[in-house]
């Protein structure tokens, strides 16, 4: 097992990749390997199994993009292969996390002269079948989507030369082990192929998937002690309830913000924040699970894009979204499970960047704040809330009759739990707010 070493400056140069991938690298502005990539790619690169465990954010799509095309790139393909029969596999378990595989893949492997497809659910059924129908040798996916192209034999599995899963923890909490299982029972044997898992922990449940479907990985942890990425400056407000809206915007405009995450936990808290937002002069868009799919990529492109300024997100965007210069993250709302506070911060500080993550522990979400310290391992530093970050004199929205339906539940504050004792109480007390 790789232990964390001093990071040691390491170029992609200094890898002898084949010249069609670093031609490639150079036009995606690669020049010098994050942690992992440096210590994954020596591994990946002679043709090894790894399973690797890094922070969000840290260049793990890079890591396994490298070694997949240099094996592609200077390995024949089998004998018997044909135009439907993939040379390598890519799972991850979110669209959007597909999405940004198959844009990163397109980036670095414009010259290689491959062809990839990506596939997932939702959107484009036929369009994405008869991609595959033509011949691909990448392709990248969803686990539904994948099989289901599969059982109608639209695309076949048996030479291919490398697979990725991507965020292997993510495919256990969203259920798709099964699935998982079922694709790699259909690859050839470990020993024919090469394989690549990364994950933000190598849990139990985890390293026993990699060992029962990959062939003795070599596994690699940067800084699995820490769950936080170093270059986000956290800071926590303790707003009342109705101060959280007057404090968001009053930040926003103090940070002028042009590439910003804002969280929250419920969809009608993510409309009604579009709709203020928008009616105070911001140009944000609300993306929650049931945006249909063209409509959410468009979202995800126009920001990506520095088109839109603002994505309220819940927690089906927490993860596999890369996106370059996120300069701020908010938790509106604070997350009620520990290990979304780390994924929904990491979205900034991206590569080795530096970026701010502004929480608010309200009445209503404070009692998770314990288990998120617990979790991360220090307590979030907090500050005032001085009387010239609320903004004042706030436009109100005119609201559409799709936020209307919903719009009395979101503006009514839920019930305040008893102070004291009672049935009512459950721990939940109105947090003290420092300074």
């Amino acid at each position: 097992m790789n232990e964390p070493t001093p990071h040691i400056s390491t170029t992609f140069e200094s890898f002898g990749l084949a010249p069609p991938l670093l031609a490639g690298i150079r036009e995606a502005g690669f020049t010098r390997c994050t942690p992992i990539q440096a210590q994954t790619l020596p591994i990946a690169l002679t043709g090894r199994d790894v399973a690797g465990q890094a922070q969000t954010g840290t260049g793990k799509t890079a890591a396994f993009l490298v070694a997949l095309y240099q094996t592609l790139l200077t390995r024949t393909p089998p004998p018997g292969r044909t135009a439907t029969s993939v040379r390598a596999l890519i799972v991850a378990p979110t669209r959007e996390l597909a999405v940004q595989i198959h844009h990163d893949a397109e980036i670095l492997g414009q010259h290689s002269g491959l062809k990839h497809a990506v596939v997932y659910g939702g959107i484009d059924y036929e369009k994405q079948r008869r991609t595959l129908e033509a011949g691909i040798d990448v392709l990248i996916g969803t686990p539904g989507r994948l099989i289901d192209y599969y059982k109608q034999h639209v695309y076949d599995l048996k030479h291919v030369q490398t697979l990725v899963l991507d965020e292997a923890d993510r495919m256990f909490d969203l259920g798709f082990i099964a699935d998982i299982r079922y694709l790699l029972r259909r690859l050839p044997h470990p020993e024919r192929r090469q394989s690549m898992l990364f994950s933000a922990t190598l849990s139990y449940r985890v390293l026993e998937l990699a060992y029962e479907h990959m062939n003795n990985p070599e596994l690699v942890r940067i800084e699995p002690d820490r769950k936080t990425v170093e270059g986000v400056r956290q800071i926590m407000y303790y707003p009342a309830m109705e101060e959280k809206i007057p404090l968001l915007i009053g930040l926003l405009r103090q940070a002028e913000a042009h590439r910003t995450m804002i969280f929250v936990n419920t969809k009608r808290m993510a409309e009604r924040l579009e709709a203020v937002l928008g009616a105070n002069g911001f140009h944000a868009q609300a993306l929650s699970g049931d945006v249909p799919q063209a409509k959410r990529l468009r979202f995800l492109r126009d920001f990506h894009n520095g088109d839109l300024a603002v994505l309220i997100a819940t927690d089906v965007a927490s993860r596999g979204l890369h996106i370059p210069e996120v300069s701020h993250v908010f938790n509106f709302d604070l997350p009620q499970d520990a290990p979304d506070y780390v994924h929904r911060i990491g979205r900034t500080a991206r590569a080795g960047a530096e970026g701010d993550a502004i929480s608010f522990a309200c009445e209503e979400y404070a009692v998770g704040l314990p288990e998120i310290e617990q979790y991360i391992g220090y307590k979030i530093p907090s500050a005032p809330i001085c009387a010239d970050l609320l903004a004042g004199g706030l436009t109100q929205p005119k609201m559409q009759p799709e936020h209307r339906r919903g719009s009395r539940r979101s503006h009514t504050p839920p019930p305040r739990p008893a102070r004291s004792g009672g049935a009512g109480g459950r721990g939940r007390h109105k947090p003290h707010r420092p300074g």
